[in-house]
């Protein structure tokens, strides 16, 4: 289930403003606040509490600080480690507990997939863009984890992606983006069984119809990531995992595009040796000879401890992503996440993503804070494979802060890092922002040439991110007036 409330980087308008300056620089200060309200990148840190996580799996101050002339958090530079598939070991655990349990922590008694070939088709008002796009995510299901899937109609298995109007959506399921729900065949059969036994995953015994809910209208890259998480998760595991860098199974929403891994775990998901109604210590004892023949590279599957995330962590995030615990409430949550972290000797994403949650909500009670926050998170990111997309959206943070506060050498110094860690097409929303952000600080600084051209680069990705020549020129109006408030503080 992805969450329809998205991050935006509006508190950077909590540290942009010098507090020696004349009255008017508070002024000030609340119109870069005003600015910065509305400046939003998709699918990077949520911001609502997940409405039905049982039933159905989805896609959720004035002061200034110098930031740094160069990176002073060790391995803040280094560039991210690719993915590589982890050994067997690794990924039986985190197949297991991928397939039988909820995200909200519930566990599944029983292992279920289709059996069988499955037709996946659209309905509802679907745009040109989307067709394309399921083509080309089933050729991948098809090519890379050798799925029987299909586009054409006729199979009795299905798995119907409909959309639905925005306004229908967003007053059944006020807080998703877009969803999908087991048992169901559209939208009105989904509204009659909602609540009841036929749309539980827990109750499952084999997996026969599926339909993915999308609103309608949406941007081309909302289309395509809600294809993406939703098509997979009606397939494969419903669950998502906090620790696993490189996959959309991660309710912090940053992986947006299947990855290897997603590809290797839907590969074991339909091997011939696994099939519905199994326990788990059957999928268990069939595990080894499975991932030998899908993963060979990977080794010998032995048994490892477990390593779940605590709900006590889960419920810390859930806090501060939240909008019931106000400010303060929510900034403790963050931070009480990170000592979690700390506590149990995490270097991995879940430690990274507790920091990066600390670092938005601090801006505009503690912007120095916030930055070590950053700082924090992206140090941990960059030295974890697969979270090239999760640096770049630290980097963003950071570039829009700089920018904002005047500094547009410091600004184009965490701009100019992507796209190194990450595969740029995956996030065409972000990348349309950075080359903006970047645009706006060589202008600044006075090299015409290097902010034409950011211009050009910034045009081959910004429509699909944005969904229309007005959005994306709202957007780099938001970026202007970010950048011309910052350059009035010097």
């Amino acid at each position: 289930m992805r969450d329809t409330c998205l991050p935006s980087v509006a508190g950077f308008a909590a540290a942009t403003a010098k507090p020696a300056r004349p009255r008017h620089t508070a002024n000030r200060s609340g119109k870069i606040l005003s600015l910065l309200s509305g400046f939003v990148i998709a699918n990077a840190l949520s911001a609502c509490v997940q409405s039905e996580p049982e039933v159905t799996a989805a896609r959720a101050s004035t002061a200034t600080i110098e930031l740094p002339q160069a990176d002073r958090v060790p391995g803040l530079s280094d560039p991210v480690p690719r993915a590589a598939l982890p050994d067997n070991s690794h990924l039986g655990r985190d197949f297991m507990e991928l397939s039988f349990y909820l995200e909200s922590g519930r566990a599944l008694s029983r292992f279920t997939r289709f059996e069988g070939p499955v037709s996946i088709t659209l309905s509802g008002n679907a745009p040109p863009v989307a067709a394309t796009e399921l083509g080309r995510l089933v050729s991948r299901l098809q090519r890379e984890a050798g799925l029987n899937v299909t586009t054409k109609p006729g199979h009795i298995n299905t798995i119907n992606v409909q959309f639905v109007p925005k306004a229908t959506m967003r007053r059944a399921v006020p807080n998703v983006a877009c969803f999908v729900v087991p048992n169901v065949i559209d939208w009105t059969d989904y509204r009659s069984a909602r609540g009841t036994a036929r749309t539980d995953w827990a109750q499952l015994s084999v997996r026969q119809h599926a339909t993915v809910f999308i609103p309608d209208p949406a941007t081309p890259q909302e289309i395509r990531d809600c294809l993406h998480e939703e098509i997979s998760q009606g397939l494969g595991p419903v669950n998502d995992l906090y620790r696993l860098p490189d996959t959309v199974w991660n309710d912090d929403n940053f992986h947006t595009v299947l990855t290897r891994f997603d590809m290797a775990v839907l590969r074991a998901t339909y091997d011939p040796a696994l099939h519905s109604g199994m326990s788990r210590p059957e999928v268990f004892s069939a595990l080894p000879g499975v991932l030998a023949r899908t993963n060979p590279r990977g080794g010998q599957m032995r048994a490892l401890r477990e390593d779940p995330t605590p709900r006590s962590y889960v419920q810390a995030i859930t806090r501060a992503l939240g909008a019931s615990s106000g400010d303060a409430g929510r900034r403790n949550a963050a931070a009480q996440a990170t000592r979690i972290a700390a506590a149990r000797g995490w270097n991995d994403s879940r430690a990274a993503f507790a920091w990066f949650a600390l670092g938005r909500l601090s801006l505009k009670k503690d912007p120095q804070a916030a930055i070590r926050a950053f700082l924090n998170a992206g140090a941990i990111y960059r030295r974890t494979p697969g979270a090239g997309i999760q640096a770049a959206h630290v980097d963003m943070q950071l570039a829009a802060f700089a920018l904002a506060s005047g500094r547009a050498q410091e600004a184009t110094h965490w701009g100019n890092r992507w796209p190194v860690p990450a595969t740029p097409g995956e996030t065409p929303a972000l990348m349309a922002t950075l080359y903006m952000i970047r645009a706006e600080g060589y202008a600044q600084l006075g090299n015409a040439a290097q902010s034409y051209q950011a211009r050009l680069d910034m045009a081959q990705w910004a429509r699909y991110g944005f969904g229309s020549d007005a959005a994306v020129q709202r957007r780099a109006g938001e970026v202007a007036a970010l950048a011309d408030a910052g350059a009035r503080l010097n």
